[in-house]
């Protein structure tokens, strides 16, 4: 019971399951635009995972002077969590350097720790940032999807294809969440070894990290849906 709700938290949480490598791409072509700087925010998120009570999800991207934290938590009446990473950012490039995952349900559990050494690609929590903040600049479309990789809690490869929902008209896409109206960049994953399994995510393509909704598919059925219900920035205003 533990381990299926875990990976279930855990394929939301990070794309990407929430996701993605350095992003290791093999056909990945980045447009002209200058990468969007991360800021530190905090946001709730609730989270919906089928045959389970909701939970509420609370996200921090906070900047810990030469690196920055990505820090993912829940607690409910049965179960808690909570996955975090530290991660450097030169320009363009992006490095792993800590990895902490661990869950319990009903007081039984697993704690997963994973080290710079430990982490060929990037970690899902780096990979969900890497995601969100590069995803706009690349020609990553449907019929010609990027190939992306990053690893779970034991440190083993995961690999998706991904590609970014092309804009109908001239108008930016919006959509409307609990925590108020946001553009968004829409993202389709899909697990290479487990075709019938799909993730949507919609980032706020300004806030690199932050989360708008998710929606994980098994078979066509809903397991896991993730919406942004709180968002504040770190020392400025909400977008």
């Amino acid at each position: 019971m533990v381990t299926i709700f875990a990976r279930r938290l855990g394929r939301t949480l990070a794309g990407v399951g929430f996701s993605l490598a350095a992003i290791c791409a093999s056909d990945m072509t980045l447009a002209a635009e200058t990468l969007q700087d991360p800021q530190p925010f905090e946001a709730k998120y609730r989270l919906e995972v089928r045959g389970w009570p909701g939970a509420t999800i609370t996200h921090r991207l906070s900047n810990e002077g030469d690196h920055w934290l990505s820090d993912m938590r829940f607690s409910i009446t049965v179960a808690r969590g909570q996955e975090f990473s530290r991660f450097t950012l030169n320009d363009d490039d992006i490095e792993a350097l800590y990895f902490s995952s661990r869950y319990s349900v009903l007081g039984m559990g697993d704690s997963y720790q994973l080290n710079e050494s430990d982490i060929g690609s990037l970690d899902r929590q780096t990979a969900l940032f890497a995601l969100s903040r590069r995803a706009g600049n690349e020609n990553c479309t449907e019929s010609a999807p990027c190939e992306i990789e990053f690893v779970d809690q034991k440190g083993r490869d995961e690999h998706f294809q991904y590609y970014v929902h092309e804009k109908k008209g001239s108008e930016p896409t919006t959509i409307s969440v609990p925590a108020g109206e946001f553009e968004a960049l829409s993202v389709s994953l899909i697990d290479t070894e487990k075709p019938d399994r799909l993730l949507q995510i919609n980032f706020h393509p300004d806030w690199p990290g932050l989360i708008l909704s998710a929606v994980y598919q098994k078979e066509g059925r809903r397991e896991t849906q993730l919406t942004l219900t709180q968002f504040q920035p770190d020392g400025g205003s909400a977008p």
